[in-house]
């Protein structure tokens, strides 16, 4: 039976953290910052997490 092969977009977006949450990044962050309001801005420098509900599926996709 061939390897299961994980999901090379999930791979390079996700990473799991020891405490077992995944790690995202945050949308709207790629460029035309400059009408965004400064408090926002800021807000989206902090780490975001994958919700619990769809935790279990990346997991699956990123080891395979």
């Amino acid at each position: 039976m061939p390897k299961m092969k994980s999901v090379k977009g999930a791979v390079k977006r996700f990473k799991v953290k020891k405490s077992g949450k995944i790690k995202r990044g945050t949308a709207y962050r790629s460029h035309i910052l400059t009408k965004v309001d400064g408090k926002h801005h800021r807000q989206m420098r902090k780490p975001k997490y994958v919700d619990q509900a769809d935790a279990k599926n990346i997991k699956e996709m990123i080891v395979g």
